[in-house]
């Protein structure tokens, strides 16, 4: 059996309120909209995101119709939730992984968990009628923390069509296309067949790149707008409000 196959089913009956609990606090982590709080206090209370511009509680729409600096401090604001997310999923996660020589696998197993329902509550916040964003920053954050290689891959693919289209749902939908092909590369055909140590396992693998898809999948539906307006060549260039 695989080795963290072989963790996670040996622990499971013990410890399978740390899945659940991982879930819970990742997506009330989630549940906290920055673009929603952030415009709330720079208007006064007098605005709603959701109900300016796109619509969209996220970052881009924040930086259209409110400004840069609110922009600035809900882009980090939404990076830092999921960080905060998946670094207490990946903490859980220790309970289970204890001293396994896939110990760190495992661990990232826990992370991934947390990513993804930190993403589903920032699309479907608890708090704001689950009316949220596109989860775009969130993903990043978790890429980040899981893997900076597959984080580069990706800040690189949306850097460079962003530079020729100024058109950032270009290269988040791009990103999250990418996502999952990009999280297979980095720990399969570079850490597999390079270090050549059968490390990491291929379980791991494929859990990783199905994390990764599910995210992926998840987030270039929410931008299915988005899609529609590129296709016929109406979706915005970038112009933030002074």
């Amino acid at each position: 059996m695989d080795p963290v196959i072989g963790v996670i089913t040996s622990t499971f009956g013990t410890y399978w309120w740390v899945w659940l609990l991982t879930a819970v606090i990742a997506y009330l982590i989630g549940s906290v909209n920055p673009a929603v709080i952030v415009t709330k206090i720079w208007t006064k209370g007098k605005k709603d995101i959701r109900d300016m511009g796109s619509g969209n509680a996220g970052f881009t729409n924040v930086l259209r119709s409110v400004g840069k600096v609110p922009a600035i401090i809900t882009i980090v604001c939404d990076a830092l939730k999921c960080v905060a997310a998946v670094l207490i999923g990946g903490l859980l996660f220790t309970l289970i992984a204890g001293d396994s020589a896939v110990a760190p696998q495992v661990i990232n197993v826990g992370k991934y968990l947390a990513g993804i329902f930190c993403i589903l509550g920032h699309s479907f916040p608890l708090y704001f009628h689950f009316k949220g964003g596109k989860g775009v920053v969130s993903a990043a954050a978790l890429m980040l923390t899981e893997d900076w290689r597959v984080f580069l891959m990706i800040l690189a693919t949306f850097l460079i069509l962003f530079l020729i289209s100024k058109i950032i749902s270009l290269g988040s939908i791009a990103g999250a296309v990418l996502y999952g092909p990009y999280t297979f590369i980095a720990t399969f055909l570079f850490d597999r067949l390079v270090y050549g140590d059968n490390l990491p396992s291929i379980a791991y693998v494929v859990i990783s790149t199905a994390a990764a898809l599910i995210i992926g999948i998840f987030v270039t539906i929410k931008h299915k707008d988005n899609i529609g307006r590129l296709i016929r060549g109406e979706e915005k260039k970038i112009k933030a409000k002074k």
